[in-house]
């Protein structure tokens, strides 16, 4: 698919180009990850009831690297905290919020949920018609519990570095994790592992996780499966 209008965001793995008023091309970059098996799970769980944006089907079930979605309005959670519209405790309800909602949907093996797996204010916009989530190509069918261990190691890790967005990190992690019943020892575990094997992180962040995994722990305690 060509390109047919100016870049108007970039990520760690994709860009974004402007179609028109109604669509928008996301595109992968060096071969990351699967834009036709990203449509598909967005398909399904918006079949079952979730915020996110609609993908146009015709031009998104075979490319590897091209997604054709729906053109959202707002600002992401993130660019909402930096600019005081939303506060930090509600942020950190709402994702919990999200994460429930998700997985009440079935995956697509039996006896699995759907799984975001990259569930973070960066990947949330704030519509006029309420969140949206983003940014699908992690996703997969599991265990609720690692979908948790992930959101919170990822908010955990900037609530343990030296920024000055570390308290207010610190305060949605939380909120996030005010009632962990979903967060298990084993997804905080695994969790650990696949960011530590992520390959966009860096060497800080991957140095880290111990600190981060201990704060979880201070706030929460993750039940045994």
């Amino acid at each position: 698919m060509s390109v047919t209008g100016k870049l108007i965001g970039s990520g760690r793995t994709a860009d974004v180009y402007e179609i028109d008023e109604a669509w928008v091309l996301r595109r992968n970059r060096e071969d990351w990850g699967d834009a036709a098996a990203e449509g598909a799970v967005m398909e399904h769980v918006r079949a079952h009831g979730y915020p996110v944006p609609r993908v146009r089907p015709g031009d998104s079930r075979t490319s590897r690297t091209d997604l054709v979605m729906e053109r959202l309005t707002g600002p992401t959670m993130l660019e909402a905290l930096v600019a005081g519209t939303i506060d930090v405790r509600e942020a950190g309800a709402v994702l919990a919020a999200l994460l429930r909602q998700l997985h009440a949907i079935p995956g697509r093996r039996p006896g699995t949920r759907v799984l975001h797996l990259d569930l973070h204010p960066e990947n949330v916009l704030l519509t006029a018609d309420g969140p949206r989530v983003i940014d699908w190509g992690t996703a997969e069918d599991g265990d609720p519990g690692l979908d948790w261990g992930l959101s919170a190691i990822i908010i955990a890790q900037v609530a343990v570095d030296d920024l000055p967005i570390a308290d207010p990190a610190r305060a949605m992690l939380a909120a996030l994790l005010a009632d962990p019943a979903d967060l298990t020892e084993e997804g905080l575990a695994e969790a650990r592992r696949r960011r530590a094997a992520n390959p966009t992180m860096t060497p800080r962040e991957v140095e880290l996780l111990g600190a981060a995994e201990e704060l979880i722990r201070s706030l929460a305690s993750p039940r045994e499966p």
